[in-house]
């Protein structure tokens, strides 16, 4: 039996293990499973050295022959690397983090081509970028790198005119990290044929709001999106179809930029979180999933997910804090807004899509609120409503433009690749208070306060909307916070916290594993809108 056959066979075993395993019980939590995928770094710089060659000028100065007198991971064993990242690193700080091939729309042959030709420092990095600005966020780490460009209104020869004012944002992520998600509507799409040559194995579909083009390269996971609607254009929407040049010219402009080789990263197993063995007196939530009832999309109920996607510390400082409907409290027949049990109200009815609720649309996170200020008194701590810290989850890098009304902090890990989006807290204060992109933040760092932002001042009610994404081979994705959220309150009141309502459905957690052909394990050899939201 060959090698691909013996891998075929070992994955089908997992996961059918996976599918036939026990029935979780009623309020057992987990961690999801994630695939790593083996980086061909051989592949990376064979692709690099067609590049370089390009440029004859320069193609003399970069040596692809391996060090074979230093370790096999030490950065010195690929000295072209090294070369390049010396280049790229002054634009793209922090690449030599990335374990991955960073594949960016950065010419770096071109730009030294033109520095030894005696080319002005003034001259603009778009001409090397295929005419896009310079990188408005970039992070690099084990897991791979995320990095966001935008392309001007008029900018780029050959580009067609469009209706959409303002520049276009481009993202593209590369991650070695793919989370196993039960997901019926990943990996479709449809191949884009100007770029087949190039990406093989391209897609194109539009999916959560964004046109994605996800594509393998050197073994690794890459999509380019941008967000958009599939609708007429109009000067301050950006309609999908005057997109896709601009994804289309990002794709044909990517190049290898840098990246580190590092040793491999393992698979991550789905297993049965512990919890606190004491029983909190007071807090209660009721079933993941169990929202109120006909508040979810065309009435549809909730989407139960008894997964902890990653072990956080809870967003809000203080406590008592409550999971809770802001849109549809008075529908449930509960004390109200601040008070147990905690109800999830991940798929209320919104105009987002979002794949794991029923109809493809809900609410993408949770609403938290703080509890209600207690009347002064003597001894009291003083308490002010406006003033309700917001903490960060876990250390991370920040992504957020000083325009954004959101807040996001990803992790990129060796075991994980994860957002975490805050909204409602006041943008202007948090441009004051530095919360922008590339900051480091550290678990349990205050990084706002508890608002009603939502397009202005007083534009929703005063709370924290949270949520997560993970990382998939269709991009990033919204996955419910909820149990996670939970699982953090636990850690924090150092309690067990009690569920209550129906009962949930005692069904085995699937996971759809990475395909055979996609995974190979490593080498022994080699060591270890304007919408309340």
């Amino acid at each position: 039996m060959g090698r691909k056959s013996l891998r075929f066979v070992s994955l089908l075993l997992a996961l059918l293990s996976l599918l036939v395993a026990a029935p979780l019980a009623a309020d057992e939590f987990r961690n999801p499973s994630l695939t790593a995928l083996r980086v061909d770094w051989r592949a990376a710089l064979d692709q690099l050295r067609v590049e370089i060659n390009s440029r004859p000028q320069v193609a003399g100065d970069f040596i692809f022959a391996p060090r074979r007198s230093v370790p096999r991971y030490d950065p010195r064993a690929t000295p072209a690397l090294v070369q390049l990242n010396a280049i790229s690193s002054r634009f793209f700080t922090g690449i030599t983090r990335s374990a991955i091939p960073v594949l960016l729309p950065f010419d770096a042959a071109a730009y030294l081509e033109a520095q030894r030709s005696g080319a002005p420092a003034t001259l603009a990095l778009s001409r090397y970028q295929a005419d896009f600005n310079p990188v408005d966020m970039f992070d690099a780490g084990p897991a791979g790198y995320s990095a966001t460009f935008a392309l001007e209104a008029g900018a780029g020869e050959g580009m067609p005119s469009r209706v959409f004012a303002r520049p276009v944002e481009v993202q593209i992520t590369g991650s070695a990290l793919v989370y196993d998600i039960a997901d019926p509507a990943g990996g479709k799409g449809e191949p884009v044929k100007p770029l087949a040559t190039t990406y093989p194995d391209l897609r194109k579909f539009i999916r959560e709001g964004y046109v994605r083009y996800a594509f393998t390269r050197f073994g690794v996971a890459y999509v380019v999106s941008i967000q958009c609607l599939d609708s007429v254009a109009k000067p301050r929407r950006l309609a999908c179809k005057e997109a896709y040049p601009v994804a289309e010219r990002f794709l044909r402009a990517l190049r290898v930029a840098g990246g580190q080789r590092m040793r491999p990263l393992t698979d991550i197993a789905s297993n049965v979180l512990d919890r606190p063995a004491e029983r909190s007196p007071d807090f209660g939530y009721r079933p993941s999933g169990d929202i109120i009832p006909n508040t979810g999309y065309r009435n549809k109920s909730g989407h139960p997910d008894m997964m902890a996607y990653a072990q956080i510390r809870f967003p809000l400082e203080k406590v008592p804090a409550f999971v809770r409907s802001q849109s549809y409290g008075k529908r449930d027949r509960s004390e109200g807004p601040t008070a147990y049990p905690w109800r999830d109200n991940f798929c209320e009815s919104r105009s987002f899509e979002v794949w794991q609720c029923g109809g493809g649309y809900g609410h993408q996170g949770e609403d938290i609120r703080a509890a209600d200020c207690p009347p002064p008194g003597e001894g009291r701590e003083p308490c002010d409503p406006k003033q309700r810290a917001v903490v960060a989850v876990r250390d991370a890098i920040v992504i957020r433009g000083a325009k954004d009304q959101a807040a996001t902090l990803q992790v990129n890990s060796r075991t994980e690749h994860i957002r975490f989006r805050y909204m409602h807290m006041n943008p202007q204060v948090m441009n004051a208070d530095g919360v922008l992109n590339g900051r480091f933040v550290t678990e349990g760092e205050k990084i706002g306060v508890i608002s009603n932002y939502l397009d202005h001042p007083a534009g929703t009610s005063m709370h924290l909307h949270f949520d997560v994404q993970v990382f998939t081979r269709d991009g990033w994705i919204w996955v419910s916070p909820y149990v996670t959220l939970v699982s953090a309150y636990e850690r924090l009141i150092r309690a067990r916290g009690r569920e209550v309502g129906p009962e949930v459905a005692e069904t085995p957690q699937p996971v759809a594993h990475a395909l055979p052909e996609d995974v190979i394990k490593p080498d022994p050899r080699e060591g270890s809108g304007g919408e309340d939201n």
